[in-house]
């Protein structure tokens, strides 16, 4: 149930219905809006007297929510999000580009790619410190020293540090270093790592799994959500099909159905859900035609000789030429 406000209603008036609900042994989130404020009403509202609720002072009406992702929907939010991290935005019409390599190598290499995308006109880096592999023999990540890098990196460009925590105990290191916590695929439904992700005051860049339908998908970004920390971006990174052309199948439907039942932002990420660098141009593009909020996006200097991923990874030219045609296409979606 959502608990809609009065145009105008007093910030007692909203706590004083935020602690009717609480009463009734319910949790209560407050949401503003541009043009409303509401109350997020969670737990078992079988327990809900929404008469009584509903004759409080500055209270509109209470409306039940049909989608079981309460705080993720756009029932209770109807206006999308705006993520803002530093330099970087995504979401209300803002498009934000994370850009780096799969994995931190060294100092040297995480600096000048950082100068690189920035330069093409990237506001987030992206690059691995610690790195989930299908093979216990593949290259795992530096770690701290690899967060300690990225953080170097930051500081002599200003980018926004984008990096994948793996499990609950590692997300207060990571948030010492990092701006957004990256939820990778393999952790969508890692459900500690998600509450411990909610009651931190990082940005999430949330990366659906493998296998996972919508609903899954928007239900985890409820469990953040539910923590208390609402700055949340979905991120479409490719499912598993039984094609075999491509790492992953990108599904770019993906962006408008997200739309149309949340107010979070949506990043595409082209990289892994093609798995090919000769296709991360053109799906990036379509992206960003379809209205996606971001994209992430693999860079590195010499891709045949990276640590990990390379053959998805675009060379700095490559970049180059994939921001000058995102930034044509949003310029005519806009025009």
């Amino acid at each position: 149930m959502i608990v809609v406000m009065k145009s105008g209603a007093t910030e007692a008036q909203v706590q004083s219905t935020v602690a009717r609900v609480e009463k009734m042994g319910l949790k209560a989130n407050v949401i503003v809006g541009t043009e409303r404020t509401v109350v997020a009403v969670v737990g078992d509202e079988r327990v809900l007297d929404a008469p009584s609720l509903e004759a409080g002072d500055g209270v509109a009406e209470v409306m039940p929510v049909v989608a079981k992702y309460k705080l993720a929907s756009r029932e209770v939010r109807p206006e999308s999000s705006v993520i803002t991290v530093g330099g970087f935005q995504a979401g209300g019409g803002h498009l934000g580009v994370a850009a780096g390599p799969c994995s931190v190598e060294n100092e040297e290499q995480i600096v000048e790619v950082a100068k690189a995308v920035k330069a093409a006109g990237a506001t987030g880096l992206r690059g691995g410190a610690f790195k989930p592999r299908t093979s216990p023999y593949s290259f795992q990540g530096l770690k701290e020293d690899g967060l300690k890098m990225l953080a170097t990196a930051r500081d002599e460009t200003g980018l926004a540090v984008f990096t994948e925590v793996m499990s609950p105990e590692e997300v207060d290191l990571v948030a010492k270093y990092a701006d957004v916590l990256q939820i990778g695929a393999r952790n969508m439904q890692n459900y500690r790592l998600l509450e411990a992700v909610g009651r931190c005051d990082k940005a999430v860049l949330l990366k659906r799994g493998p296998s996972a339908t919508m609903d899954e998908f928007l239900l985890a970004a409820e469990y953040i959500l539910d923590g208390g920390n609402e700055r949340v971006m979905l991120c479409e990174r490719g499912i598993r099909t039984f094609e075999a052309h491509t790492r992953f199948t990108l599904p770019l439907a993906s962006v408008p159905y997200l739309h149309s039942k949340s107010h979070l932002p949506v990043i595409i990420d082209p990289s892994h859900g093609t798995g090919h660098t000769y296709m991360v141009h053109d799906m990036a593009v379509a992206a960003v035609a379809a209205g996606a909020d971001g994209l992430i996006i693999e860079v590195h200097p010499d891709p045949p000789n990276a640590a990990s991923d390379g053959y998805q990874c675009q060379d700095y030219a490559q970049f180059e030429n994939t921001m000058r045609r995102i930034q044509k296409v949003q310029k005519a979606l806009t025009d």
